[in-house]
């Protein structure tokens, strides 16, 4: 159905890392349902229907700008930058070596920072844009085995919020959506005696569905969000209540 006369929304550009798979592609989906231009920088797979892709790798911070400037010259400037590319590397403490440490801190860190460096010159320039970092309640919860995927998720929300004192003041919001366990490949390839646990810590009794968080997002990066800035919204049913 044709939006009203007078009604018509503005198609964005919007830039979802990962967007292959998992929460990355429920968001970017979520976004070209909505008529935005969307893109995506990721190191393989196939993407969803409508969704510009760059290969590309985000520990390299030429291969980030190379991307961006693809993206660029195909869309437009960067309005919306959704910093979803995550990897894990799950070792107890006294086993992890310094590579994994380095190798989760690098892309799930240094990689947004590299991206949200890039995706800030035009948002400054255009005096406007939405930022969303994808972090986890893992990064306030803790989890066992996982000191630096949990380190890597915490430190986005200091990031976010030195963003927001940092460029709040051009109309640029910088938020951090925190899911909790969520219906992916991931999670199904569980035991089913371990997925039981899991589920009977969350008071929602169950895991959430992508488009569930895609939903936060997408409403983050909305013009009626403006004045939310610095904030961390969980999505995990209650699982990390209080942290």
């Amino acid at each position: 159905m044709a939006p009203a006369e007078g009604n018509e929304k503005m198609a964005r550009v919007v830039l979802v890392t990962g967007a292959n798979r998992g929460i990355g592609r429920a968001i970017a989906e979520r976004f070209v349902a909505a008529g935005d231009k969307v893109a995506t920088i990721y190191r393989s797979g196939d993407l969803p229907a409508g969704v510009f892709g760059v290969v590309g790798d985000i520990t390299d911070t030429a291969a980030v700008d190379a991307a961006f400037t693809a993206i660029e010259a195909e869309l437009g400037t960067v309005e919306v930058l959704v910093a979803n590319a995550g990897v894990t590397r799950d070792q107890l403490l006294m086993r992890m070596t310094d590579d994994e440490f380095e190798n989760v801190i690098d892309v799930n860190l240094t990689g947004t920072f590299r991206c949200v460096r890039r995706a800030s010159k035009g948002m400054i320039k255009n005096r406007s844009g939405r930022i969303v970092l994808i972090s986890s309640v893992v990064g306030l919860y803790g989890g066992a085995g996982q000191v630096n995927y949990a380190a890597s998720k915490a430190a986005l929300i200091g990031m976010a919020r030195s963003i927001t004192r940092e460029l709040g003041a051009r109309n640029i919001t910088a938020n951090v959506v925190a899911p909790g366990f969520i219906d992916t490949a991931m999670t199904a390839a569980l035991p089913e005696e371990r997925q039981a646990t899991y589920r009977a810590l969350i008071p929602a009794g169950r895991f959430a569905q992508p488009d569930e968080v895609a939903a936060v997002v997408q409403f983050l990066a909305a013009p009626e969000a403006g004045y939310i800035n610095g904030a961390v919204v969980p999505v995990d049913g209650g699982l990390g209540m209080g942290h």
